[in-house]
């Protein structure tokens, strides 16, 4: 943290959400000719998703950030069928994006235990190749992360998210009186009676042109792009599909003078929003102005309102969950209806 004139400004954490690595699948083995044998194929490379793994742990374990599998045993007397390399499995976070050096997106890992396949190995030699080994597969990659969470808490700086999270769930986020100081996605998760657990990520303040990439911008935006219910400004401009996400808004800072007379004026706001539009820059103007589900008055200082946010969470979870639960319903009758047709034409 450094000091300037009087302000605080942070640089930015040791959060790490994109790592460029070298993949390379094993070189297959040698064939032999005289007696028709064929040389092991080359290890492939794998990225396994994988719990309480991050991308700053990959790089400080392997600061070479190269991935290379072993290569295929050659051909030989003993071994006609040479044996198949080494496979190099690397293991990543969940939610990570892995793209192409051009920016393409070739891969998704989202669950523990999903696998991609990064690099694959070479061929062994065999009649097919004069029993030369080929090379295995070889590029350069990007691991995107993007946070999983079912709630996201986006909003401008010093508006109080640190604080909701920790009045909500069982993070502890640092929290201090001035913007900026949540440099890094936290996550928490709140519990429930029942048992129930909703998992909730804490993006750092937006300043006026996120959408536009200026300050941390894009950095942070992508973040919301998993989640299943967001408290949020500012996204449209980011990206237009993010407002098609259920939306529910809390109203910090009740504790504070004034804050009712706010409120009030607010509520009209929101109820007649093309009555204020006009008060925006041009460039900030949204195309659709965005509907929440529900508006919940807080005060993460004294508790008000804190229960009857997380009670609106696990409704709005809930009615999500149900609401993909039929549509699946829906959709896995439809595939058994036209199998049945299918198999009744036949």
């Amino acid at each position: 943290m450094v000091r300037c004139g009087g302000a605080v400004l942070r640089k930015y954490g040791n959060f790490i959400d994109d790592l460029r690595l070298y993949v390379r699948g094993g070189t297959g083995g040698m064939g032999y000719p005289r007696l028709g044998g064929e040389g092991g194929r080359g290890g492939d490379v794998w990225f396994v998703a994988q719990e309480r793994t991050t991308l700053k742990s990959i790089r400080e374990r392997y600061p070479q950030k190269r991935f290379v599998a072993g290569a295929g045993a050659n051909s030989s007397v003993k071994a006609l069928k040479g044996e198949k390399g080494k496979d190099c499995e690397v293991h990543v976070p969940l939610g990570i994006s892995v793209l192409c050096d051009d920016g393409r997106q070739i891969g998704e890992l989202n669950a523990a235990g999903e696998r991609f396949l990064a690099a694959r190995g070479g061929l062994g030699g065999s009649l097919a190749t004069n029993f030369v080994p080929c090379k295995g597969q070889r590029r350069i990659v990007h691991l995107d992360l993007k946070l999983i969470a079912d709630v996201g808490l986006v909003g401008f700086p010093n508006a109080g998210k640190s604080s909701l999270l920790s009045k909500i769930s069982h993070a502890k986020p640092e929290i201090a009186n001035y913007a900026f100081t949540t440099v890094q996605p936290e996550l928490g998760k709140i519990m429930y009676a029942d048992y129930k657990q909703i998992p909730v990520a804490d993006l750092p303040g937006l300043i006026e042109g996120a959408h536009a990439n200026k300050g941390m911008g894009h950095k942070f935006l992508k973040h919301v792009e998993r989640t299943k219910q967001l408290l949020l400004v500012e996204l449209e401009l980011y990206k237009e599909e993010l407002l098609t996400k259920p939306a529910l808004l809390a109203i910090n800072k009740m504790d504070l003078p004034c804050a009712k007379d706010n409120l009030n004026e607010l509520m009209k706001q929101l109820q007649n929003p093309q009555d204020f539009l006009h008060l925006l820059q041009d460039e900030m103007i949204p195309a659709n102005t965005l509907e929440f589900k529900d508006i919940i008055p807080i005060s993460t200082y004294t508790g008000e309102g804190i229960e009857e946010l997380k009670a609106c969470i696990r409704k709005s979870i809930d009615e999500e969950a149900e609401q993909e639960n039929e549509e699946y319903r829906k959709k896995k009758l439809q595939l058994l209806q036209t199998s049945g047709e299918q198999m009744n034409r036949s």
